[in-house]
């Protein structure tokens, strides 16, 4: 089974998106996302 660099997807760490933070806002087109860290260490994407 490939991984998913191998399927030629980009793969980053949580860490590498959150750094210290718990909660980045993701800009797409007019829609603002915003990737939270919760306590449990589980990760929520809302718009």
């Amino acid at each position: 089974m490939q991984t998913a660099a191998e399927k030629g997807r980009r793969v980053l760490s949580a860490g590498a998106l959150l750094g210290e933070a718990r909660e980045v806002e993701i800009h797409h087109g007019d829609a603002v996302y915003r990737l939270r860290l919760t306590k449990a260490g589980k990760l929520i994407l809302t718009k």
